[in-house]
């Protein structure tokens, strides 16, 4: 492994390392917090499980949840059009990416260049209307319902949309309905799961409110974007992805009390940690709504993120680099060798790591 040197300008490579095939997790362990969990204090490694967590914080930290709900986003069907010759049929299949409206979606649809406008595409259940294809291949569909029905229906028809990494080695099935969902999911929106966050269940909950450890939920909806590679090496020349994203007036107000009475703010997950990062980029907490396309890297000054769990990260990402910021570009290189020499379970339904920086 190689992670650069953040006094020059930092390259894509800088943040690349082997990985064998075989770490990546296609299952979540269970129960949930069984997973195993790198501890990081600054350069001092330990291991440990996620439901030794309680001892492990102190009484007064906050964690920082996200309360998003993955959609079924992944649908198949067929394609229709009418023809000189008659109607033609196809299979399709999109996976929605963000709501536009009460019955529009944008998504990516495959067979793509194959698609014209007018095509409609046959759920189950559910047909939308292909009524825009768009520069960086996505498209805008149209669906035959709305609002609720539209969710309703989008729930009946969809599956998982599980990361590619997965996605490719197996299909989603009715495990993956529970699996990759958060115990606390609300809200839904969310293309992605907050994977540091399907850890726990609510025993572990439980034990954490009783250890004297608060918690407080925000909402981010993960995009898929999150698994969009970089594909420049200059780093500083990669734009973001957009996600929309909120903090209550009452998340607000549980990290600045925590800050005020000395604990430490602890966001789950890089989702998580980017929508307060941004909230907070004047250098302050306060409630927030909109859109974030953040880009955290080393040399990022945080001004409201303690600490941060999250699971192990794809190589060349830019959640390699958000982790790489946080803790130290030499530590992740540490803990990441650690981990790949210890066997830990990698990506979205794998172990977690719990990055503690020291601040001297």
């Amino acid at each position: 492994m190689a992670l650069g040197d953040i006094s020059g300008c930092m390259k894509l490579s800088d943040f690349d390392f082997e990985l064998p095939e075989e770490l990546i997790a296609l299952r979540p362990v269970k129960p949930r917090p069984a997973s195993r969990m790198l501890l990081a204090q600054g350069a001092q490694l330990s291991d440990h499980h996620v439901y030794d967590l309680p001892s492990l914080l102190r009484a007064g930290d906050l964690l920082v949840f996200n309360d998003t709900q993955v959609i079924p986003a992944r649908l198949f069907g067929t394609r229709s059009r009418a023809t000189q010759h008659g109607s033609g049929i196809a299979k399709v299949e999109a996976t929605l990416l963000s709501q536009e409206g009460p019955e529009s979606w944008a998504a990516l649809a495959r067979p793509g260049r194959k698609l014209a406008l007018g095509d409609v595409l046959d759920f189950d259940g559910v047909s939308a209307e292909l009524v825009e294809k768009r520069d960086d291949g996505q498209v805008l569909l149209r669906f035959d319902q709305s609002g609720e029905a539209l969710d309703r229906a989008i729930l009946q028809a969809g599956e998982m949309p599980l990361p590619p990494y997965i996605a490719g080695k197996r299909a989603a099935d009715a495990a993956d309905r529970e699996d990759y969902q958060t115990v606390f999911a609300q809200k839904p929106g969310a293309v992605a799961a907050p994977t540091a966050s399907l850890h726990f269940d609510a025993d572990l909950l439980g034990r954490i409110q009783d250890a004297g450890i608060n918690s407080t939920r925000v909402t981010l909806h993960v995009g898929a974007g999150t698994f969009l590679p970089v594909k420049v090496d200059d780093i500083e020349k990669h734009k973001m992805h957009s996600e929309w994203g909120e903090v209550s007036e009452e998340a607000a107000e549980a990290m600045q009390r925590t800050r005020a009475n000395g604990g430490r703010v602890i966001p789950v997950g890089t989702t998580a940690l980017r929508l307060i990062e941004t909230a907070a980029a004047d250098g302050a907490i306060g409630p927030w709504v909109g859109d974030t396309d953040i880009f955290i890297r080393p040399g990022h000054r945080f001004q409201i993120a303690d600490g941060l769990m999250t699971n192990f990260h794809l190589p060349k990402s830019t959640l390699m680099m958000l982790v790489s910021a946080l803790l130290g570009v030499d530590e992740i290189r540490a803990v990441y060798a650690h981990a790949i020499a210890q066997r830990y379970r990698f990506f979205s339904y794998g172990d977690s790591s719990l990055l503690l920086p020291d601040r001297g």
